[in-house]
């Protein structure tokens, strides 16, 4: 499918067109993104992207591959959960902050 794409800023400019603002550049994004969607299932396009990150998880609870395939993913499994919980928790700092800068004040 990437092959398919086309390079809008450079077909703009061949064309002696202007450049696309960045509002009209996502809305192209947007449309071709639904296109794509409506002709392929969104779950085989994605999967690839879907299995490089869970082997990141597998590469690092056992970088040398020592471990029974079932303990690996076992322990993959975890490290994912710990993966969002930590990303949840800076979510959380981040709003706090947010919040604490608009008061001006330590909110909890």
């Amino acid at each position: 499918m990437r092959d398919q794409r086309t390079h809008s800023l450079a077909s703009t400019r061949s064309l002696g067109q202007a450049p696309l603002s960045p509002t009209e550049r996502s809305l192209r994004a947007r449309l071709a993104a639904y296109a794509m969607h409506a002709q392929h299932d969104s779950r085989e396009t994605s999967a690839p992207g879907r299995a490089a990150f869970l082997a990141r998880f597998e590469a690092d609870v056992d970088p040398d591959g020592r471990l029974d395939p079932e303990e690996r993913r076992r322990r993959a499994e975890h490290a994912r959960s710990a993966y969002f919980a930590r990303l949840a928790l800076a979510s959380v700092a981040a709003r706090r902050a947010k919040r604490a800068s608009r008061t001006g004040g330590d909110s909890a």
